[in-house]
């Protein structure tokens, strides 16, 4: 019997998964398919009962639905129960339902491919305090980043987060007065985001040379965050790398293969400039 899998989300239309799940499935000669599905707020539990009762293989959680689903799974990882968020999921061989995060492995993932593994003794700074966060904070920590700190606009919610992780909590003019002391910098929220605020998420006076400057948004490509931290000669990581390896992860899990990273960022990127002319 065919497999398939999909991803479910409030909304879910727009998400670029399908085709990148649908291309890795025939670059590895796999017999499935990937869908997605609109599921409203609200109606997780309907969703999953369906998903499983309609033989469902795995699939994907996006937003709103990450903290939502977990009351309804049979199982969740460690790292993702301590992340309180799930964007994966796997049906085992039993038919039990296994939750999983690959969002926060994936950033560290998409970090690593460009910088090496050799900076884990740098200070982190992490820009925000939302979900994604959260799980690229405690994946970061997992990972080996020991010196790891939070700031947001309210430092309640970077002080709730580094109680967590055991890390330093800031406000934004106070991190963006110690920006020079970073070497790793990752910027977590929709500032910049084609949909969203456009505009710096702290001011960047103080950012050294030397750091890594990270965004998690990758629509579009370079954020204004991203070209500051360029024109001021640093190194940069964009989002795309980070949305790629969540699902080359979550495809592993699924089919224990792990596809071409290189060469879908390659084809992503060519999709995103032909939509853009």
């Amino acid at each position: 019997m065919k497999k398939w899998y999909a991803v479910i989300g409030d909304p879910v239309s727009h998400s670029k998964s399908p085709a990148m799940h649908e291309a890795w499935f025939r670059e590895n000669g796999i017999d499935a398919s990937y869908i997605p599905v609109h599921v409203p707020a609200g109606t997780v539990g309907d969703a999953v009962a369906a998903l499983r009762r309609l033989g469902a293989s795995g699939w994907n959680v996006t937003v709103p639905h990450k903290q939502a689903i977990i009351p309804f799974l049979d199982e969740v990882e460690p790292i993702a129960a301590e992340m309180q968020a799930v964007n994966t999921v796997k049906v085992l061989p039993d038919g039990r339902l296994l939750g999983m995060n690959t969002d926060g492995p994936g950033f560290v993932r998409s970090l690593e491919d460009r910088i090496g593994s050799g900076r884990k003794n740098d200070r982190v700074l992490i820009i925000g305090a939302g979900g994604a966060a959260n799980g690229i904070a405690l994946a970061m920590r997992h990972g080996g980043y020991e010196k790891v700190a939070v700031c947001n606009r309210t430092v309640e919610k970077a002080e709730a987060l580094c109680n967590r992780i055991g890390g330093e909590a800031l406000g934004l003019e106070e991190a963006a007065g110690k920006l020079g002391e970073f070497g790793i910098i990752i910027q977590t929220t929709p500032v910049g985001m084609s949909t969203a605020t456009g505009g710096l998420p702290i001011a960047m006076d103080h950012l050294d040379p030397g750091a890594v400057v990270a965004d998690i948004v990758y629509s579009p490509l370079q954020t204004e965050f991203l070209k500051a931290a360029l024109k001021n000669g640093n190194e940069i990581v964009d989002g795309l790398g980070m949305f790629i390896w969540q699902g080359a992860l979550a495809f592993n899990e699924w089919t224990g293969r792990m596809p071409d990273t290189l060469g879908t960022r390659k084809r992503l990127i060519a999709e995103m400039e032909e939509t853009t002319c």
